[in-house]
């Protein structure tokens, strides 16, 4: 005689935060929730639902009062920069105007690779009572929505018209919000009715599951030639982005760098990457880069760049680097930023790759010449940096100078 499964009759909202509640993250041996817990501002669409279920749940899931439905996916999004990507908080809104006010936040997470979880009210699946309030009409299909303007700006996207439908939803959810390589914003449409609908959800939904975050490894047959392009350059440089934080490479970087000698120039999202005062972290390149990071850019024969999508203020709209034999290594653990710039892909966690990368150029290091150059383009912004910022000093460099004059005379 087969055993019935054990079940558990609750709403699907209710369903959706007791699932939340117990996914946890993992990388190198250290654990931690998923969820920091969950912004939310209640109205039509999501007070009777994920409202009532938070409150009843407010000791596994804790909720923030926001009082902007923007800011509120912002500050997730900072929230997960801050973590490395390994924890994130989830957003709830009410349906039309409290859902779309979402959009901009998702799309700026999803640009960045920053996982978030949206979670606004939708219309009515049973459609009975439409339309509601501000619900979007079209006058050729009943099933849309202001929500299906989150498809665009999602790494992953559902409409949970039935409650059973969570259970192959939200593992879904998770895998994308946790992937390195996928991760973004994660928007699961609610329809306000569905959210109150009960169900008798298998009890292993519930189950705390652990997400382990791999550290991907390249090919082994690129490493190689990454290390032969490494070895046959003369002026490299290093691109760090947003990559070699959230992998946690920075270690990582800093011992490549001091064995090889190459300059660090970082992106906006990679800033402390090889922190400062090291002699050779350059600054930021591109747009907003610095002097001395510019022009190791546009003499540069081979650029590594290492977790970083290579946007237009980091590439300077693709003009900082000029050398007309220039090459590039990119390493990557997303392959669509990965094969940027005919790069040769690296794709992988950045802090493996860098390790296993290192011993594969074991003896390399920059010639003098370069090194001098880099030592002098450091002085000269150090100087300029130092005239623009410290005022005072050039101040009483100019009342000194008439008073040495009258001496003389």
């Amino acid at each position: 005689m087969t055993a019935r499964r054990s079940t558990l009759r609750v709403t699907m909202a209710q369903a959706m935060v007791r699932f939340l509640s117990q996914q946890r993250t993992a990388r190198d041996g250290r654990e931690q929730a998923l969820f920091g817990g969950v912004f939310g501002i209640f109205g039509h669409g999501n007070v009777a639902g994920i409202g009532q279920a938070l409150h009843q749940q407010r000791g596994a899931l804790r909720y923030y009062l926001a009082r902007n439905e923007q800011a509120m996916v912002h500050t997730a999004a900072a929230y997960a920069k801050m973590h490395n990507r390994l924890r994130t908080l989830a957003c709830t809104s009410s349906i039309g105007p409290g859902a779309t006010n979402m959009i901009t936040g998702a799309a700026g997470a999803t640009i960045n690779r920053l996982p978030v979880l949206l979670l606004p009210g939708d219309l009515f699946a049973g459609r009975r009572p439409a339309p509601v309030l501000q619900q979007l009409e079209s006058s050729h299909s009943q099933d849309v929505s202001v929500n299906d303007c989150f498809r665009a700006v999602s790494r992953y996207w559902d409409r949970i018209n039935r409650p059973e439908q969570i259970v192959t939803a939200l593992p879904e959810a998770m895998r994308v919000l946790t992937s390195p390589a996928e991760t973004g914003a994660v928007t699961l449409a609610l329809p306000q009715d569905v959210q109150a609908e009960a169900y008798d959800y298998p009890a292993a939904l519930f189950e705390p599951r652990v997400w382990t975050i791999a550290r991907p490894r390249a090919d082994r047959d690129r490493l190689q030639q990454a290390a032969r392009m490494i070895r046959e350059s003369r002026q490299p440089m290093i691109v760090a982005g947003g990559g070699v934080i959230y992998s946690e490479a920075t270690d990582a970087l800093r011992q490549f760098v001091d064995a090889t000698g190459i300059p660090v120039g970082e992106t906006q999202a990679g800033k402390g990457a090889l922190p400062e005062p090291h002699p050779l972290a350059t600054g930021g390149v591109g747009a907003t880069g610095t002097q001395t990071a510019n022009l190791l850019a546009r003499d540069a024969d081979l650029v590594i760049v290492v977790g970083s999508r290579l946007s237009d203020f980091t590439t300077a709209s693709k003009t900082a680097f000029q050398h007309e034999r220039v090459r590039f290594i990119s390493i990557n653990v997303a392959e669509l930023d990965a094969f940027k710039h005919a790069a040769l892909p690296l794709v992988g966690d950045a802090r493996a790759v860098l390790e296993e990368l290192l011993p594969l150029v074991a003896g390399y290091r920059v010639g003098a010449d370069y090194a001098e150059t880099i030592a002098r383009l450091q002085a000269a912004w150090r100087a300029e940096v130092d005239r623009v910022c410290n005022p005072q000093s050039e101040m009483q460099s100019a009342i000194r100078s008439p008073q040495s004059s009258n001496r003389r005379t």
